[in-house]
């Protein structure tokens, strides 16, 4: 238990930008400069406006900034944009954003602009495929500006990709790793199912339930 401890410490820190080896030759978003962008969340998103950074801006139709309470105490990190939110610029729309707004109202009690909504790329991967390491990398000091900005108490990790890319645990399995409250900077990190996963999957949204209720507790 506490090697796993110490693991998930260093994977955290890794993905915040230290670096402990030489020869590793792929460490998911390290070396991430910060300190020259923007330090509100309209003047960053103005500032990402024309990102051409990899190649998912030659698809786009809108980057997909994000959108909610700019001081919120727990914020949503998805995987990327889909069809319907590429077609209107905003995070968690159609199904699976009906969802996670049910989820927010009716477990934490809160209006969904209450929270913070992002996702770990900003521009739609094609086919609705999971972003690549590239992708993600150059993504990443955006992702972790508005972190930065927002100060969430508690960041939320929907599904195995988001975990995955914000922590540098690559191999990580949803399944063994969600209702996990672990620190993640300043903040708490908490992964739990996608709410795609939950529309596929109807009976995990008992976990989630729960997951949930532990992020209600410590507010």
């Amino acid at each position: 238990m506490q090697q796993m401890k110490l693991l998930q410490s260093l994977y955290q820190q890794r993905a915040l930008g230290y670096r402990y080896f030489d020869d590793i030759k792929s460490v998911p978003f390290e070396n991430s400069d910060i300190s020259d962008m923007p330090s509100t969340l309209p003047d960053l998103q103005t500032y990402l406006s024309d990102c051409s950074l990899c190649n998912l801006s030659k698809s786009r139709k809108h980057i997909v900034f994000g959108e909610g309470n700019p001081q919120a105490d727990i914020m949503f990190v998805g995987e990327g944009p889909g069809e319907l939110e590429d077609n209107s610029g905003r995070p968690f729309i159609g199904r699976s954003g009906e969802l996670l707004t049910r989820i927010i109202e009716n477990v934490l009690m809160l209006r969904r602009e209450d929270v913070y909504i992002a996702n770990i790329v900003k521009c739609r991967p094609s086919a609705n495929r999971a972003p690549t390491e590239e992708e993600a990398d150059k993504c990443k000091p955006f992702l972790i500006k508005q972190i930065e900005i927002v100060k969430p108490k508690i960041i939320i990790a929907l599904g195995a990709t988001s975990y995955s890319y914000l922590t540098g645990d690559m191999n990580a399995k949803i399944s063994r790793v969600r209702g996990e409250m672990i620190n993640f900077g300043t903040s708490k990190l908490m992964p739990t199912f996608h709410p795609s996963y939950l529309l596929r999957n109807p009976s995990a949204k008992r976990e989630v339930m729960s997951d949930m209720l532990k992020v209600k507790a410590i507010l």
